[in-house]
């Protein structure tokens, strides 16, 4: 009776929640021998729709660059300051007045990390680590900040013991009182647990046992899948397991409300001899489907729908950074903006579509609702002024005659006559950013460098999300309609 009642706790769902939809950000690492300066470096983020970053510290310069520009932004109380802070509430309110009052007006600073997996790397300072969080919340507190801005800290996921099967995980019990206090904390403020988390850690100390399509979330035939005896829950890949191990060590000190933020997690796309899995093609299936699985919510198997917003590591590959090969090489991208590889990035938003040559297009989403998709072509070949005489019969873009293609290729032409700009690959949601070129015979989209038409002349402000749908028409009509009027009458709009 005893394990059946253990069972059914273990299966109950924990009353966790997202604030917010799930998020992809990026860790900016600053050990570059050529570090782009502040400016630069928020220009790559704009250019990547990057609204979430997490620094190592609080860069007077990068929160000043990132003023005005609505990217959240978490910062850091570096381990070394940890001491002093913790020993006065007038030190904790002398460092958020240095270093947050300047910028919050501009400045998104949505969180403060109170050091950086103190308990594994300082851990002469973990006894005062709760004190220091705690003086500096009281500093946003005196501030009137503490709504805007959490407090945590981050942990290395090593802290958590026997942590597979899930269901039987635990904290390192030599920090069990700190963790007590700590998530006492966290719960009373509303806060998150900050958590590493290195899919590509656990296989090389796994000897072999982790199969390395399970730590890079590739497809697994059912019987590969990893099964917890406990729940009886189905893992498919690494990061799942520890963010659930997190969640039962939590469990585990009963508490149950606390939700996770992953605040590190990627690949190394180069290493030493003896890492011969830290590949340019691991690395990018890796982030790719790690951005896949975060964004599309998918959740975790005893958390299934529940954001795991995650921050991958790092923006930059970091040439001074001590150790083998593989710590140099984690990064997106060169210190020149330069995309160390193109994300495999279809269908799942624009957030890191990152090939900064240019080389990105506006597709139609293919499981899209057709009548939405017919409207919003209808709109690309009206008022968006798309030259769509290219998808007549007989004309180079004709073939395929599907909605999907013809929406493919109206989308992109406007998309690129808008720059590229945010918001202009968006149609009601019916259009995504992608890096993979749509080009066909004969068929030349504008992002590849070519175009089969031009755009009418005009030019046409996309209108709301808000605005209303009209009566479709067919693509052909719709060329039909602009040819013969020269106007457009529709009111629709989808960006």
């Amino acid at each position: 009776m005893v394990i059946n009642i253990f069972i059914i706790l273990l299966l109950l769902p924990l009353a966790v929640s997202a604030d917010q939809d799930a998020f992809v950000g990026v860790n900016i690492g600053t050990a570059l021998s050529d570090m782009p300066n502040p400016t630069q470096v928020v220009v790559l983020l704009k250019s990547q729709q990057i609204r979430h970053v997490r620094l190592y510290d609080a860069d007077q310069a990068m929160l000043l660059a990132l003023s005005g520009s609505g990217i959240q932004v978490t910062v850091t109380v570096p381990n070394q300051q940890l001491l002093a802070i913790a020993q006065s509430n007038a030190t904790a309110a002398n460092w958020v007045s240095r270093n947050i009052l300047p910028h919050i007006t501009t400045t998104n600073i949505t969180a403060i990390s109170v050091g950086n997996e103190v308990l594994t790397t300082t851990p002469n300072t973990a006894s005062v680590l709760v004190s220091a969080l705690k003086y500096i919340h009281s500093a946003l507190i005196a501030a009137s900040l503490d709504s805007q801005i959490k407090v945590s800290t981050v942990h290395s996921s090593s802290i958590i013991l026997d942590s597979f099967p899930p269901s039987q995980a635990f904290f390192n019990r030599t920090w069990e009182p700190v963790m007590i206090s700590l998530l006492e904390f966290l719960q009373s403020t509303e806060s998150y647990l900050m958590l590493n988390v290195y899919p590509y850690s656990d296989y090389i100390q796994s000897n072999g046992a982790i199969p390395l399509d399970y730590a890079l979330f590739r497809p697994l035939t059912p019987e590969k899948e990893a099964i917890d005896s406990n729940t009886l829950l189905h893992y498919t890949n690494v990061f799942d397991a520890v963010v659930d191990a997190a969640y039962f060590a939590m469990l585990y000190l009963n508490y149950t409300n606390i939700p996770i933020v992953v605040t590190e997690s990627g690949w190394p796309s180069k290493g030493d001899s003896n890492e011969p899995d830290a590949t340019l093609d691991n690395a990018n299936t890796y982030n790719s489907n790690l951005i896949k699985h975060v964004l599309n919510t998918t959740g975790t198997p005893k958390h299934p729908g529940v954001a795991t917003s995650t921050y991958i590591y790092e923006l930059y590959n970091e040439d001074l950074k001590p150790g083998s090969v593989s710590e140099k090489n984690w990064g997106l991208f060169y210190s020149n903006g330069k995309p160390v590889y193109v994300l495999h990035l279809i269908d799942s938003g624009s957030v890191l579509a990152n090939d900064t040559t240019d080389e990105t297009y506006c597709v139609a989403k293919k499981d899209a609702d057709k009548k939405m998709l017919q409207a919003a072509l209808d709109w690309a070949c009206g008022p968006g002024k798309v030259n769509c005489s290219v998808m007549l019969q007989g004309e180079p873009c004709y073939e395929p005659d599907t909605v999907v293609a013809h929406a493919t290729y109206a989308f992109d032409s406007y998309y690129h006559r808008m720059g590229m700009a945010d918001g202009t690959c968006n149609f009601n949601g019916v259009a995504t950013i992608s890096t993979t070129n749509p080009s066909r015979d004969g068929c030349t989209f504008p992002g590849s460098g070519g175009s089969n038409g031009s755009f009418i002349n005009g030019t046409s402000v996309a209108p709301s999300t808000n605005s209303t749908t009209s009566v479709g028409f067919s693509v052909l009509d719709s060329v039909s309609f602009v040819r013969v009027f020269g106007a457009c009458l529709w009111t629709m709009a989808f960006l």
